[in-house]
């Protein structure tokens, strides 16, 4: 029997791995490591490593044990710290007898880096909103002169590494920004763009040495607790519905290639739409499913077991279609300590009384 290691097990976007591939027929056995204990006894993993956090000099030492200790024959990493830095150990990983599957490093380091993604796009003719880096006062203060929409709002996010809208805020107050950026020393890392609209979609891919293996589009409809959030932006999706646009569909793929000559493994282009109506890529969150992926495996397409298939057996999907295999407008709600639900709009109409 074959094992698979998923990092960051007990947390939302790894259980959603986690759960889906225990949905494959061929039984592999789920191990999970995570930084986080109180997470990590959550999962559903069979067994449960602690590690310290990736960014951290005893990472590796800890990874290699674990590796030498349990012999898991794939290894997938589910947060963008960890992709990033479990990418640079990928022979040390090889060594140790596990597969990975995962874009070259230049490529992650292209998308995990908010600054180096967007010229990416822009370089290649994509349609995106104009951002500045903001190394000091006075880029700040060209950033509100520039960028601002009508009411004089531009969208702050930090260029690191980091999810959830990271440092994220929109404003028109230029006191309010530079309080902002202090507060978390983001000068030199802050980006200021010009404001998109809040309507949003994700197209989810997986690609095998350049071909595309399958993708599947998302719209988003809101945020959970985002109205605890200073951007209304936490990641952390409340309502996902499949749905398909060819606009969309061109857009990613562009997008994806603008970072890639050579697309391997999983590519997940986030993209807003202006005030055009035209999608914009605000990034690439790269070798590792959304949080929600659970959703398509619900719906009839378990990406996760597609990803160890190939990385593990060479067997790819038969699929009618590689792009946008499920129907338009299947739903799923989220909320906190609830279990998910996947609905249609005519279901929630049966089931919600209106007196």
């Amino acid at each position: 029997m074959s094992k698979i290691l998923i990092a960051g097990a007990g947390g939302a976007p790894s259980e959603g791995v986690i759960n889906s591939l225990l949905k494959s027929k061929k039984g592999e056995e789920i191990i999970g490591m995570g930084s986080e204990p109180t997470d990590l006894v959550l999962s559903h993993a069979r067994r449960k490593y602690y590690v310290p956090y990736a960014n951290t000099p005893d990472y590796k030492v800890a990874l290699l044990k674990i590796l030498n200790k349990e012999k898991p024959d794939l290894v997938h990493f589910q947060n963008d710290l960890e992709v990033y830095h479990a990418s640079m150990l990928r022979e040390d990983i090889h060594k140790a007898g596990c597969k990975t599957f995962m874009p070259e490093h230049d490529v992650i380091d292209t998308c995990v880096h908010k600054w180096k993604s967007y010229i990416a796009f822009k370089d290649a003719g994509i349609k995106v909103p104009v951002n500045m880096m903001i190394n000091n006062e006075a880029d700040l203060k060209e950033a509100f002169s520039t960028l601002g929409d009508e009411k004089g709002n531009v969208w702050f996010r930090a260029a690191s590494i980091g999810g959830g809208g990271k440092g994220s805020v929109p404003t028109n107050d230029y006191n309010m920004a530079k309080c902002w950026i202090d507060r978390v020393n983001g000068w030199g890392d802050f980006i200021a763009a010009e404001m998109l609209t809040p309507d949003t979609v994700t197209w989810l891919s997986i690609w095998y040495e350049g071909e595309l293996v399958v993708a599947q589009t998302r719209k988003r409809t809101g945020w959970i607790h985002g109205n605890r959030s200073a951007s209304g932006v936490t990641g952390v999706t409340k309502v996902g519905t499949t749905c398909s646009d060819k606009l969309v569909d061109d857009i990613a793929i562009n997008s994806i290639k603008a970072v890639s000559k050579k697309p391997h493994g999983i590519f997940g282009v986030d993209m807003a739409y202006d005030r055009n109506g035209i999608p914009n890529p605000t990034e690439i969150n790269i070798s590792r499913f959304f949080t929600t992926v659970l959703f398509f495996t619900e719906a009839g397409l378990n990406m996760p077991e597609i990803f160890k298939d190939i990385a593990l057996y060479q067997k790819f999907p038969k699929l009618d279609k590689k792009i946008n295999p499920l129907p338009d407008g299947l739903m799923w709600l989220r909320g906190m300590d609830t279990v998910p639900r996947l609905m249609t709009a005519d279901k929630i109409n049966k089931e919600v009384i209106t007196l």
